[in-house]
């Protein structure tokens, strides 16, 4: 290493001096770089190659960089005037085969780099003159092979000859005694080269993504060798010789097929890196126990079962990957391994980790997502190891309690039956009480006129076993869009409702496919029972023929979907399977100029989409809420499906008993009538649990994580409070999404009904004897009323008629604002930021009430005008497109996110212009139009082509906003793109896309 740090000391110094001698010289191909045709684009797509013009008095440059300018040859002479040159740059141009005139620096030239070209051959004259080379790189060619004159280089110690289509290499090989780094990796080499055990002195070897399908016995000859990439190499087995490697310390093994190690394996003594991911290991490898000099150890992606207990004998490791495995359970003694740094989990059967778990305190990297965690539960362990030792800890101090409740959330269209089907299965009835079938006779004759909004029922399946369900009854209009993803959570069981009297085969999409396709954006592998309702208004057979076509057209999308992901991740694996420069060449190439390590995030998420489809319970079930036995059927169906342990592990979940008891303290009386509590209110429930001050924390964050309340220990408003009454919360929502201007009046007019000069101290006075004495009053309210269902706007004392009477003070409405804009929902469309209002009324914007689609000047409120503002077409455009589903209420809560990054908004139902700083910016959607095309959310701003990075810092706060909102939507398939300027100029209807970074 002592040596590779003075070389790179060296080449700095080199680089020093040669610019501070030719000043000239860098300025010359600093224009070089910058004349190259198509300035900004790819060089490899011009037809012209430029031509170097060598300035004077470049006899003493020692370094030379001519890297990236589409280069195919270099004026001759170039040697005879570099008479001190030592080190040569020539990547990233477009020659064919090495120049002539890099002959002439041989007798001086010890580096050089010619990778990212298109040599098909070296030359064998030019390869022999550079006798004094050490350093050569020749990666991302074209090279079929390599001339024995290159054995003849007997200065060489470093040689890399990656990505490139070499099928042998030449006996040659073997005299390049001083090699000591070779990399081969991505060739087309059938065997081991046996010509590379004649290098004794060989430390660092990369064969990898060759078919090697084997390694010689004798490779033990490589005695020297440290650092060894075998990756993708089919290798099957091991032969007994690799073990007398005795001083490998990093080992690539991955990808290979491997079902065991040999024996002798734990001879590597030396090793503290070691890849085995990928490969078909059942058992974990005995062999690697004794190893304890290990720091990193990568076994994801195999076919564990079990973690052995001596696994605590590795003391020094620092990484440890197990993810995707089927591992049951972890050892006691893994709580031993203090030192790790990372540890990765995710996709096993883990149910219960062992105690003291809270030991690992310096695991930074941690992944448990996709096991059946019930001991911690699955909401404790996600949020990290600290939280973990907190609940093992509360589980020390108090006695575990099981609580099997279980989410169920009734989702469906509009008029599907949500609402009746809830009070026939949730209404208590006892075999001959006359009461309760009088009860639920009442439902029948006198149904529910429909949902009221979001309602929650909790409901008694069964009492003798304690076995309770949660019931949300998702209301199916449209403008409950925007809150209805903030109910559906991991761990819940899906019941889609149909109404069966209404529905045709053409209504497929809209009662189920979409909601389907919510669902499985949201919670990946959720559990989804179809209920079909009415089943009395169909005849037998029209009943058969609609449950069959519903259970069909399912079946059809699920595979069209599964197809659609099947082929993208094709696409990806064959870009992968491309050089990179390959995919650069042209921008009409698949996933153009996007990096192997995006590709691969990208490839495993389509892996991850697909191995987490929906869990659909089939068949679809028929029901009438006049028939008992069905009723009951039903019952026991879902009884039956919550009770499974493979589908609902959660449902059997541990938690200490002092966790439980402060639960139930929140919603018992008088606190369970309050809309919220202060944190003290909550510590002083928590000491009647048995929780002290400094346990409180861990206890609410699970009740959050949870859904039993909302506990924002992440927000500086919001974290002094506990918000436990979730039906009330609830209530005050429902208040704001019931697009009905008679009921929103009616609630205002009720509110002013008795409201004295004196009262509602701290707001604005509205004092109104009666609606029917006061005429201008209620011509006022109503005006406020449209103004709501138009474009979204309330002032706060509007806003606080509404909420009555679950508003009682000035800081009731104000918690209860900070509260609707953390959930997204609205914005303080005229506060300053971080000054108070000093006086004036404050105004609040509900986006996803906006009905205008151009946004339109709102100077009334905001003192500005921006009417007659008119964008030019955008220099830099970004765009996501969702080919599945768009997220349900996305752009307005996406609306609210980004208040705080921009001034002067105008907003309309699908934009929005707005300025940040002095830079203008365009937030667009656009929904699809037909089934083949996608949504699309884009981000713009306009900037002159040498300010153009002021439009990328203008638009990257508002990229990162959008993007921590998808990632509420795990299961999205989504893709990124920047839109072609040009196109864009030219006003194209269908502007290029560059995926560019963008695309990971």
């Amino acid at each position: 290493m002592a040596g590779k740090d003075s070389g790179n000391l060296k080449t700095v110094r080199l680089w020093r001096d040669a610019a501070l001698r030719a000043r000239k010289l860098r300025s010359n191909l600093r224009q070089l770089t910058l004349s190259c045709p198509g300035a900004g684009g790819d060089p490899l797509e011009s037809s012209d190659a430029p031509q170097l013009v060598l300035p004077a008095n470049i006899g003493d440059i020692e370094v030379l960089n001519l890297g990236n300018n589409g280069l195919e040859d270099v004026p001759e002479g170039l040697g005879s005037a570099l008479g001190s040159l030592r080190v040569l740059v020539l990547r990233r141009n477009r020659f064919a085969r090495l120049p002539p005139a890099v002959a002439e620096l041989g007798h001086h030239l010890t580096e050089l780099d010619v990778s990212h070209n298109r040599l098909t051959v070296l030359g064998a004259e030019v390869v022999s003159a550079l006798r004094e080379l050490r350093k050569l790189n020749l990666s991302h060619n074209q090279l079929p092979a390599l001339p024995a004159q290159l054995g003849a280089l007997a200065h060489l110690e470093e040689l890399d000859v990656s990505f490139n289509r070499l099928v042998h290499l030449p006996d040659s090989f073997s005299c390049l005694n001083h090699l000591r780094t070779l990399d081969v990796d991505h060739n087309q080499l059938t065997a081991f080269p046996r010509q590379l055990l004649q290098l004794a002195a060989l430390e660092e070897l990369d064969v990898s993504s060759n078919r090697l399908r084997g390694l010689p016995e004798d490779i033990s000859a490589l005695r020297a060798l440290k650092i060894l990439w075998l990756s993708g190499a089919e290798l099957g087995t091991l032969p007994g010789g690799f073990c007398e490697l005795a001083s490998l310390e990093s080992l690539m093994l991955d990808n290979n097929g491997l079902q065991a190690l040999p024996a002798e394996f734990s001879r590597l003594q030396r090793l503290k890196m070691l890849n085995l991911s990928s490969n078909l290991f059942e058992e974990f490898p005995a062999a690697l126990l004794p190893l304890a000099g290990l720091e990193e150890l990568y076994l994801s992606r195999n076919q564990l079962t079990s973690v052995p207990s001596l696994i605590a004998g590795l003391g020094k490791l620092l990484t440890l990957w197990l993810d995707n495995n089927r591992i049951r359970y972890l050892p006691d003694s893994i709580v031993e391994l203090t030192g790790l740094e990372e540890l990765v989990l995710q996709g096993n059967q883990i149910a219960v980790l062992p105690d003291n778990f809270g030991q690992l305190s310096r695991v930074g990297l941690w992944k448990i997502k996709d096991n059946p965690l019930i001991q911690p539960p699955y909401e404790v362990c996600m949020k990290g190891i600290p939280y973990i030792a907190a609940y093992q800890k509360e589980l020390a101090h108090s006695q575990p309690a099981v609580q099997p409740r279980l989410k169920l959330l009734l989702m469906g269209h509009k008029a599907a039956g949500k609402t009746l089907l809830r009070h026939c299965l949730t209404e208590d009835k006892v075999e001959g009480d006359q009461g309760g079938g009088d009860k639920e006779k009442s439902y029948l004759l006198f149904p529910p006129l429909g949902s009221k909004g979001i309602e929650v029922t909790s409901w008694t399946a069964d009492a003798s076993r304690g076995l309770r369900f949660t019931v949300y009854d998702l209301a199916g209009d449209e403008s409950y869009e925007v809150i209805q993803p903030f109910f559906l959570s991991p761990g819940a069981l899906y019941v889609l409702v149909v109404n069966l009297a209404t529905y045709e085969p053409r209504c497929f999409p809209t009662t189920v496919g979409t909601f389907l396709h919510r669902v499985g954006a949201r919670v990946p592998h959720a559990v989804v029972c179809i209920v079909g309702t009415h089943a009395d208004l169909c005849g037998e057979r029209e009943l058969e023929e609609k449950c069959l076509d519903i259970h069909r057209q399912i079946a059809v999308q699920e595979k069209h979907d599964a197809e659609g992901l099947s082929r993208l991740a094709k696409i990806v694996d064959e870009a992968l399977a491309r050089d990179f420069e390959l995919r650069s060449a042209s921008p009409h190439a698949a996933y153009y100029g996007v990096s192997d390590k995006n590709l691969r995030r990208r490839k495993a998420h389509f892996q991850y989409l697909l191995n987490h489809r929906l869990q659909i319970l089939s068949p679809v079930l028929p029901v009438s809420c006049r028939d008992p036995h069905q009723l009951q059927r039903l019952r026991d169906k879902l009884l039956s499906v919550a009770e499974h342990r493979e589908i609902f592990p959660n449902l059997h979940r541990v938690l200490p008993r002092s966790w439980q008891v402060l639960e139930e303290l929140h919603f018992q009386p008088p606190q369970a009538q309050r809309l919220w509590l202060s944190w003290w209110d909550s510590a002083r429930l928590g000491l009647q649990a048995g929780l002290t001050e400094d346990r409180l924390q861990s206890a609410l964050s699970y009740l959050h994580e949870s859904g039993k309340l909302l506990y924002f220990e992440d927000s500086p408003a919001l974290k002094e409070h506990v918000f436990h009454n979730l039906t009330r919360l609830i209530d005050i929502l429902n208040v704001f999404f019931q697009r009905d201007a008679s009921l929103l009046l009616h609630k205002l007019l009720l509110g002013t009904s008795g409201e004295g000069e004196g009262e509602g101290e701290g707001f604005p006075t509205v004092a109104v004897p009666t609606p029917g004495q006061d005429p201008l009053r209620a011509t006022q309210l109503h005006h406020y009323v449209e103004g709501f269902l138009l474009h979204g706007l309330l002032p706060a004392h509007v806003i606080r008629l509404l909420l009555k009477p679950h508003v009682q003070a000035p800081q009731d409405l104000q918690l209860l604002l900070e509260l609707l804009e953390k959930m997204g929902l609205c914005y303080c469309l005229n506060k300053p930021k971080g000054k108070p209002l000093n006086g004036s009324t404050a105004w609040y914007k509900f986006p996803c009430y906006v009905q205008n689609e151009v946004p339109h000047a709102e100077a009334w409120i905001n003192g500005t005008n921006l009417a007659g503002q008119s964008f030019v077409a955008e220099q830099l455009q970004i765009e996501y497109s969702f080919p599945f589903t768009f997220p349900p209420g996305l752009f307005a809560r996406y609306s609210v996110q980004i208040n705080s990054h921009v001034v002067h908004r105008s907003d309309g139902k699908f934009q929005i212009f707005a300025y940040r700083g002095k830079v203008p910016v365009v937030v667009s959607y656009r929904p699809a139009k037909g089934v083949l095309q996608p949504d699309t959310l884009s981000i713009a701003s306009h900037a002159s082509l040498p300010n153009i990075w002021t439009a990328w810092q203008a638009i990257t706060p508002l990229v990162e906003e959008l993007n921590v909102l998808l990632q509420e939507w795990p299961g999205l398939h989504y893709t990124v793109h920047i839109l072609c300027s040009k196109c864009l100029k030219r006003g194209s209807p269908n502007p290029h896309a560059f995926p560019g970074w963008l695309a990971g």
